[in-house]
């Protein structure tokens, strides 16, 4: 038996909220800063911090910066990218 210990960077974990939250981040990957923002529907908040998290998730894995804003009465959350300055 080998054992090995290898960094934590070198293994990809495939989370099940990345399949089912597969169409917002592909839409995520197209935001351009200072374009459109995504509106995207919610049940509730559980909903809409799963959501959050996987796009916060990619902005770590990738460096980009999504930022959201919700809108409670209409149940409906932006997703956006700022303009670089």
């Amino acid at each position: 038996m080998d054992i090995n210990f290898v960094s934590r960077t070198d293994i990809k974990i495939s989370k099940k909220s990345s399949s089912k939250y597969k169409p917002l981040l592909d839409a995520v990957k197209k935001l351009e800063p200072g374009g459109k923002a995504l509106e995207v529907s919610f049940k509730d908040e559980t909903e809409l911090n799963s959501m959050r998290n996987v796009v916060y998730g990619y902005n770590r894995d990738t460096g980009d910066q999504v930022k959201s804003s919700k809108h409670p009465e209409k149940k409906v959350v932006f997703f956006y990218k700022e303009e670089d300055e």
